[in-house]
């Protein structure tokens, strides 16, 4: 009877098609009770799918698994492969196949990540989630359609699995960052530097403050615009690399058909005919034999080119290779092929090209393929058919030979193989244009020989190179040029990081991060503060108001005036956007705040609430420091999630937390006698009198023992200290 009940009552659940919904969806951008990444946090109402697990939906795991079968690779709680689809066997809750689900779309639409929770609020059938996204764009698209794809599981219902992959695989090379910059992110994120996507492109700072660099994939803010104005006129570039060595192809400028002609005679057939502004290849025709070849290809490069010359060049025969130099060394190498085709007698050009080159694997349209895929009807391969007496509507007969490209198609490693001195003689070539990042195309037969012994040359020096070739070759040995690009903008021990104290608490916040800032001024730094109170540079109020969202604290970040920063949070900041920083120097906490701030965000009890504001000690570099306030118990058991050193700071110096902290060899700072007291296991060392600072600022010596705790943790000069505290006024908001 139970058993007959139990079918009814997920009959009447499945003919009712209830759905869930989502009561509040935020993108964390930064550090957050989650995780260190930002990640997208979904409030969820599943509503009676709270009755149903998945164990208990009639084929509802193997609807799910059909369309999703990598996720048998999601590991989930159980901590191997398959340990998801365990839970799914056992009866696991929509919240959580949701996070699941959303992940694997991710992953399928080429934007790969793994990490992802699930928790109830304590609340029937309300449970938060949150998944790591790259991108909020697709991050959110990817949550809509995981929804779309759960509930047409848990009804019985069709699913377009094809169309939604394809449409977010479009919004992930659309909004996410290329495969060539993300390289380079990846290796800054290996170093632990910091970065900051600065447009919805390619555009990434490396890096905070004054300490940033900025990228635009291959191009760095030490690229010479002198550098790639000269790399753009090829004309001027051989003249120059001539002039100091470097081997190039004889040639000259022409601005006519007829010019073009003639100098290709001058020179001696065979030629090569391409724009003299060119990049990449683009409208360039090789081994030009006959008049006629060589007046068509005069059209092509002058259509390809912004300029009205062309440039006529003897053809060097060999193969195309490309060398990446960054700095000043050669990091990697490529070979590139002609492309052929064989007739069968039945199919067209175009069809040839399509089933002998086109499948190809390592082909496609998007930047994820190093190769591009082949048209036929492209200026470059009209012509080279053209010559062959073909078009891309003829049918080759059985077993003949067509060559679609005889360059380009730059794609097998061959870095191993470079002989030293055709690596010297590409550095040269990029050090005397100017460049900092080059791509330097040549010709010769045999990489492993020096270019002299076979009539080799260097036909093209480009700025901002192709990085795909050299990270993804379509075969040999990868090459992480993301990290020899990092290591040319950070030294060995440079980390693109400055000074960042975080202050989280709700008490005298606002009044320590304007001291330290002014400490931090006093101390010869341009300082910047975000507070509850406004934003503030070396003293200045910029903008009044609550400073203390991400975006706010994240515009210090990227003003490269700033040699150290000062931001303000507290649990309820953390808990709607996260903290504006990945790590920090100094993490200070004052106390927990008040359960009524965050009572909407079902944070009930005081564990909780410790769990929101411990985030600010995570983030605690290894070399940094936290500062406790001794007083409060809750925050003193913050002290063993630091990485960093800890700091007690307190008025009473008999606090029995203080005393074991002191008698360890740590660091405590408390008031004795109305006096600044540092202390470092048995060393005191008295600051100033706390009648010697301003009286606003005095009314709250706690505030003032914190600012101080974090300036020591800082190594600022003790002096600078006391000429700081007795110059701030707290009274005065336009300025310290």
């Amino acid at each position: 009877m139970v058993h007959e009940r139990t079918l009814a009552a997920r009959h009447h659940y499945m003919t009712k098609k209830k759905d869930i919904k989502f009561l509040r969806v935020t993108h964390l951008r930064g550090p957050n009770v989650w995780t260190y990444r930002p990640v997208i946090e979904a409030w969820i109402d599943i509503g009676e799918l709270e009755d149903f697990p998945s164990n208990k939906l009639p084929g509802f795991n193997e609807r799910l698994t059909a369309w999703l079968p990598g996720l048998i690779e999601h590991r989930c709680g159980v901590g191997e492969r398959g340990g998801f689809l365990e839970r799914l066997d056992s009866g696991t809750w929509a919240g959580h196949i949701l996070e699941h689900v959303v992940l694997e779309l991710q992953n399928m639409a080429g934007m790969k990540t793994g990490f992802g929770k699930t928790r109830s609020t304590g609340d029937h059938g309300i449970y938060k989630m949150a998944f790591r996204t790259r991108d909020a764009v697709v991050g959110r698209a990817a949550l809509e359609a995981g929804h779309r794809l759960l509930m047409a599981a848990v009804n019985d219902e069709s699913f377009d699995m094809a169309g939604t992959v394809a449409s977010l695989t479009e919004l992930v090379d659309r909004y996410c960052l290329g495969p060539s910059t993300a390289n380079i992110v990846d290796a800054a994120t290996e170093r632990r530097i910091p970065s900051i996507r600065l447009t919805e492109g390619n555009l990434v700072q490396l890096g905070h403050g004054a300490a940033q660099r900025r990228i635009w994939t291959a191009e760095t803010d030490r690229t010479s615009a002198i550098g790639e104005s000269i790399a753009s006129d090829k004309d001027l570039t051989k003249t120059l690399l001539a002039s100091c060595g470097v081997p190039v192809p004889e040639g000259a400028l022409v601005r006519s058909a007829d010019a073009a002609w003639d100098e290709a005679q001058d020179i001696g057939l065979p030629v090569v005919v391409k724009p003299v502004d060119g990049n990449h290849g683009r409208g360039v025709t090789l081994n030009l034999m006959t008049e006629s070849d060589v007046r068509a290809a005069y059209d092509i490069a002058s259509e390809a080119g912004d300029s009205s010359a062309v440039l006529v060049e003897r053809f060097i025969p060999g193969n195309e290779h490309r060398l990446l130099v960054v700095g000043r060394q050669v990091v990697a190498a490529a070979r590139g092929e002609a492309l052929w085709v064989t007739g069968d007698g039945t199919s067209t050009v175009i069809q040839l090209c399509d089933t002998q080159i086109n499948t190809d694997p390592r082909r496609g349209e998007s930047e994820e393929f190093p190769l591009g895929r082949v048209n036929p009807h492209d200026n470059e391969i009209l012509l080279d058919l053209k010559r062959q007496g073909l078009m891309p509507e003829s049918v080759p007969q059985l077993g003949q030979k067509v060559l679609i490209q005889p360059n380009g198609n730059v794609a097998d490693d061959v870095t191993n193989l470079m002989h030293p001195e055709v690596a010297h003689m590409a550095a040269l070539a990029a050090r005397i244009v100017g460049l900092d990042i080059a791509g330097i195309d040549l010709v010769c037969e045999d990489i492993s020989r020096p270019l002299h012994e076979q009539r080799g040359a260097i036909i093209e020096v480009n700025s901002s190179p192709g990085l795909l070739a050299h990270i993804k070759p379509a075969s040999g040995e990868p090459r992480n040029v993301g990290k020899a690009i990092v290591d040319h903008l950070f030294g060995e021990k440079e980390n693109g990081r400055i000074p960042l104290v975080g202050v989280t608490g709700t008490l005298g916040t606002s009044l320590i991060t304007r001291l330290l800032g002014c400490l931090l001024h006093a101390a010869g730094r341009h300082a910047g503060v975000a507070n509850g109170e406004g934003l503030y540079l070396d003293g200045r109020q910029v903008q009044k108001g609550d400073c203390t969202g991400f975006a706010l604290g994240e515009r210090l970040l990227i003003n490269r005036n700033i040699e150290a920063a000062v931001f303000e949070s507290n649990a309820r900041s953390i808990l709607a956007e996260g903290l504006p920083y990945d790590r920090c120097t100094v993490g200070v906490v004052t106390d927990m705040g008040p359960l009524s701030d965050v009572a909407e965000f079902h944070i009930r009890d005081e564990e909780a609430l410790a769990n929101v504001v411990r985030s600010q000690v995570d983030v605690i570099l290894s070399s940094g420091a936290a500062v406790l306030n001794a007083a409060d118990p809750e925050v003193v058991k913050l002290a063993e999630l630091s990485d960093g050193r800890v700091i007690f700071y307190g008025m009473d110096e008999s606090n029995p937390v203080m005393a074991q902290h002191r008698a360890a060899g740590e660091r405590i700072v408390f008031a004795r006698n109305n006096h600044i007291m540092l202390a470092e296991g048995g060393k005191e060392t008295p600051l100033l009198d706390l009648g010697k600072i301003k009286p606003a600022t005095v009314k709250h010596p706690a505030s003032v023992l914190a600012a101080v705790a974090a300036a020591w943790a800082l190594d600022l000069p003790h002096d600078l200290i006391c000429g700081g505290l007795r110059a701030f006024d707290a009274t005065k908001k336009s300025a310290y």
